[in-house]
């Protein structure tokens, strides 16, 4: 099969809305938290978030259009643009027949929810007859920032969303891998966006037990790993990256940042929720992944897990990276302590934090975890407080999802 390359990125954070920014913050241990300023949260229980900072979306998109795009898809839209830039894409000058070949896979757990929010209550408050915004639908399905991508750029290859809960970005780019090496498509731009500060998924979190309450700290509230965790912190954000053939890539000059090359997906088929405390599904994924790329345990120098902050949730992930690696020691990251947790776009902008951990040669830390959970597997080399600066040649991702779903890609450091 074709090997397949990483040569764009593009990112809106909770630590910045470049790369570069973001992978900054990310080396420097930095914290995305802080105090919700979307809405008024002071009756929740949770009352702070990892909200994108100074976006602004008249930097990508026109001012009279800006009212057809519910805020997932304007980060999708600017995320997507800087990768493509980032890859040195021109698709203005491109001839059509090129672009049959280049398609957009894009992820999104909750799609538009604040737009449905907002819809709605505007029905309920008022009187009369029901006027519903004309963008209404598209503003809201989840799947409208694939084709939004596609239609801004003519894009005409393959496009599509994955939902998979918190696993969606990560399965969208797994996907696009696949659809690269069987020859379907030559370009393929990945990711996944969210924008879920909202009363609904904050109230809906709070409910569920899910989210910190640790309302006196917000910066040290994600802490994935530690005894006093509880719960994780809702951030917001889009991440995406350009997957490209490597002849393809090679011929027209593009700089290679990594190469993927493997990609599992499983199921813990446990719980609604929560994971199976045995690790089944996160095994299963990562065991799928390492086959698909033809690696053993030892290969892999740094696995960035999903480690949320939840109190089962970080075990059973442990647990399930303890059976397939045993007692092969390879570093353990959980970037969700600076990020805060993405939902459906958290696997881009992890993919990316490893993308650049193998081309840069940092694995990056783990903050706020201060007392390490006794309940934890022993044995395990976790990162805590400050990066390390160490050759990096295979970084391993998870991601898993509400419903059971498990994805797990793999980076490799490219060589020619």
């Amino acid at each position: 099969m074709k090997r397949v390359v990483i040569t764009g990125l593009g990112a809106i954070t909770p630590l910045g809305n470049s790369v570069s920014e973001f992978w900054h913050n990310i080396v420097a241990g930095k914290s995305g938290a802080d105090y919700i300023t979307h809405f008024d949260a002071s009756r929740f229980k949770t009352h702070f978030a990892c909200e994108v900072k100074g976006f602004e979306p008249t930097d990508y998109i026109e001012k009279k259009e800006i009212k057809k795009y519910d805020l997932f898809t304007q980060y999708a839209i600017a995320a997507s643009d800087q990768a493509i830039q980032d890859a040195g894409f021109d698709f203005t000058t491109m001839p059509d027949e090129e672009k049959y070949q280049i398609g957009v896979i894009w992820a999104s757990g909750n799609g538009g929810i604040g737009t449905f929010e907002d819809q709605v209550r505007e029905y309920y408050q008022g009187d009369g007859t029901p006027r519903f915004n004309p963008y209404f639908i598209p503003k809201m399905i989840a799947d409208i920032a694939a084709g939004v991508i596609s239609i801004r750029h003519k894009l005409y290859g393959p496009n599509y969303c994955t939902v998979s809960a918190c696993a969606s970005s990560n399965t969208a780019i797994i996907n696009a891998f696949d659809t690269i090496r069987l020859g379907k498509a030559t370009v393929m731009i990945a990711g996944g966006s969210e924008a879920p500060i909202t009363p609904a998924s904050v109230g809906g979190f709070n409910a569920a037990q899910a989210l910190s309450k640790r309302n006196d700290s917000p910066q040290t509230a994600s802490r994935p790993f530690d005894q006093d965790r509880d719960g994780f912190v809702i951030g917001e954000g889009a991440g995406a990256l350009v997957l490209e053939e490597y002849e393809h890539a090679k011929a027209r000059g593009a700089t290679i940042y990594a190469e993927i090359v493997g990609g599992g997906m499983a199921a813990d088929a446990y719980h609604l929720t929560g994971t199976s405390p045995e690790g089944l599904g996160a095994a299963l994924g990562i065991s799928k992944a390492l086959q698909d790329a033809g690696l053993s345990p030892a290969d892999i120098n740094n696995i960035n897990t999903h480690a949320t902050s939840t109190g089962i949730g970080d075990v059973s992930e442990l647990v399930g990276i303890k059976r397939i690696f045993g007692e092969h020691k390879v570093s353990i990251s959980a970037t969700k302590s600076m990020t805060g947790h993405l939902l459906g776009a958290a696997g881009a902008i992890e993919s990316i934090i490893s993308v650049l951990s193998v081309k840069h040669d940092i694995i990056p830390p783990t903050i706020n975890t201060e007392n390490v959970d006794p309940e934890l597997p022993e044995g395990l080399d976790i990162v805590i407080g400050k990066a390390r600066h160490t050759p990096v040649n295979y970084v391993l991702n998870n991601t898993f999802g509400f419903g059971g779903h498990t994805a797990t890609s793999i980076f490799k450091k490219y060589h020619s």
